[in-house]
Parts: C-alpha cells; sequence; structure tokens
C-alpha cells in the first residue's frame, strides 16, 4: 500500500487511456506522455499498461507500507528518499532509474524543474486501482476511474499489484525523451475554410503556450487565424491531436481530456508519434507546427513502436543476464 501524506494539485492516477468508448460521449483520458509511462512500467517488468502516478504540481510525499520497486520518468521533480524517520538521512532519487524501497520509507517530489511540464512513478504491480469501461485512468471531468474518479488528496491510501516478477538491481536506465517543441501536423478537415494567409501563419509562428492550458488542450497565443468566410459546421468528432479555431482565432491543440465532440472548424491534426511533447510544453514557452503527409506520420508512429519494442527487448535480455 502507498500512503499519500502530502499532495499538491492534479496528481492522478492514470495507464495509457480509454479507447472505444468516444461513440458513447467517453473520452480517452490517460498519460499525456505514453513513452515516458511505457519507459518506466518497462523497466520494472510490468505490463506497459500499468497505472501510474501522473504529476503536474508539487510537492507529493508518499509512503510505502510494502517493499516495492519504483521507476520516474518524464521532468526532474527534485526527488528524494528516506527511511520516514524524523532523524533520517535523505538521498536523491534518479529519474529512469529503478530504485529498491523497503516498507516504511518515503519519497518526496519537490516540483518540476520546469514549471508545468509533468512527471510519471512508476511502480512493480502497478498502481491497482479498479478498472472502469477497460482503463484504470481518472476521467476527472466525468468523476470516474482512477482513484474515486478524482486528483489525489492527502490522506488517500493506493493499492499495488501483484508483482510476479522478482524486483532486480540492474545497473542500467534509461534516459528521458526531451520535447523539440516541433509538433508535426497534417492538414485537418477544414483547412480550406481558413485563409492564404492564415496557412502561412499556423505554420510559420511561432505560438506561445497560455497559462490557460491543461490536461484539456494547449490553449495558444499569436497573430490570429481568419476565415475566408463565416462558417457554421454542425459537432462533429474530435480526437486528441485536433487543433480546432474558435472564434477568437487562436488555436486549442486537443489532448487526452477534452470532449469527444466539437464545432469549431480543425485546421490540423498533430500526429499521434508528437502527441506526447503535450505534457511537457509548459505556458510562456512557444511551439511550432510542421507539416507533414500521412506516410510521414504512418512512419513516425512506426518507428516509436519499434522503439518500445527494442526497449523491451534489451530489458528482457539484461534480465536474463542478470
Amino acid at each position: 500500500m502507498i500512503e499519500v501524506l502530502r499532495c499538491g494539485a492534479m496528481t492522478s492516477v492514470q495507464d495509457l487511456g480509454r479507447f472505444g468508448m468516444r461513440h458513447l460521449g467517453v473520452g480517452q483520458s490517460g498519460v499525456l506522455d505514453p513513452i515516458a509511462t511505457q519507459q518506466a512500467n518497462l523497466l520494472l517488468g510490468n505490463d506497459a499498461n500499468a497505472a501510474v502516478l501522473e504529476l503536474t504540481v508539487g510537492p507529493l510525499q508518499l509512503a510505502f507500507h510494502q517493499d516495492c520497486t519504483v521507476v520516474l520518468t518524464g521532468v526532474d521533480f527534485s526527488t528524494s528518499i528516506s527511511t520516514g524517520k524524523a532523524a533520517a538521512a535523505q538521498q536523491a532519487a534518479i529519474p529512469g532509474q529503478a530504485m529498491e524501497l523497503k516498507a516504511g520509507m518515503q519519497i518526496t517530489l519537490q516540483r518540476p524543474t520546469i514549471p508545468g511540464t509533468r512527471a510519471y512513478l512508476a511502480v512493480s504491480g502497478g498502481i491497482d486501482v479498479p478498472v472502469v469501461l477497460g482503463s484504470r485512468s481518472t476521467d476527472m471531468a466525468s468523476g470516474f476511474g482512477g482513484f474515486h474518479g478524482r486528483a489525489l488528496q492527502t490522506g488517500d491510501v493506493l493499492p499495488i499489484g501483484r508483482f510476479f516478477t522478482p524486483p532486480r538491481n540492474a545497473p542500467y536506465g534509461i534516459r528521458p525523451l526531451a520535447p523539440s517543441h516541433v509538433l508535426r501536423a497534417t492538414p485537418g478537415p477544414d483547412y480550406d475554410a481558413f485563409t492564404a494567409d492564415a496557412h502561412q501563419r499556423f505554420w510559420m509562428q511561432p505560438w506561445g503556450i497560455s497559462h490557460q492550458s491543461s490536461r484539456m488542450g494547449l490553449r495558444l497565443n499569436g497573430q490570429a487565424l481568419t476565415l475566408n468566410k463565416p462558417l457554421s459546421l454542425l459537432s462533429a468528432g474530435v480526437l486528441p491531436g485536433n487543433v480546432q479555431v474558435p472564434p477568437n482565432g487562436l488555436p486549442i491543440v486537443l489532448s487526452n481530456d477534452a470532449q469527444t465532440i466539437g464545432g469549431y472548424p480543425r485546421i490540423a491534426s498533430v500526429i499521434q508519434a508528437d502527441l506526447w511533447q503535450l505534457a511537457h510544453l509548459p505556458p510562456l514557452t512557444s511551439v511550432y507546427f510542421q507539416p507533414v503527409t500521412h506516410a510521414v506520420a504512418a512512419q513516425a508512429r512506426e518507428r516509436q513502436l519499434r522503439y518500445l519494442e527494442r526497449l523491451r527487448e534489451a530489458l528482457l535480455g539484461a534480465e536474463r543476464i542478470n
């Protein structure tokens, strides 16, 4: 069991997401950075979809009431480990490496080194909350899944799943990916409804990331995009990565907690291989959009899947050697 001794805002239980439910109005939820999540789970020997904790704002202090192994990925949160005793010395936790914890030990995550970015804490066996509609992810907008359908609070106690592979003290780690602040995208279904000047502005200007961004979407600031003529659209299905343009002309990149339908014109769609960056693009920084073809998008996704498969094979090989 894991006890939450102290908790900042927006720490939640998430897995890779809830799929196949959008026709019922149920969104995806899930971790914003599935690459970091799978890195952590594979390093532990977990199933790649095991539930983890996603952290946005610290501090988070956890007490472990059983032996386990943990991995931190994503951004560094200035993390330390202690025995839980008042006078006990603390040791720094190294992101991307498996760390064995004994019952009674505590881990404290202070704050992200870059505000607005996210970290992921995986534990051997995964966070064992109930599966709801095929996922352990928290849908905070609808209030279900995860831990009681909400962000974690001080005093919560989280169960840990059974772990069948013995924790291993392997001398290797995983280096987290660094966001490029360039999002590759394909033209959206309403691309031609925008003026030629809007097309040029969308692809060429740096878009500032607004403080109003969240797990629902990335709100962008810049020179507004204009339509050829007033446009009235029926609501249609939308997905994470769709770039909608509301009446103010400032794009919104939809993310995991976004609605399932929308009526704003969609100028573009960020490719799936680049969506993990949305977890690590903080306010007051900028992002560019780079046009690519659907073939390039498919190739990028295939390379990403091959990377994860090679990582899995490498870790399994290291386990056999050890």
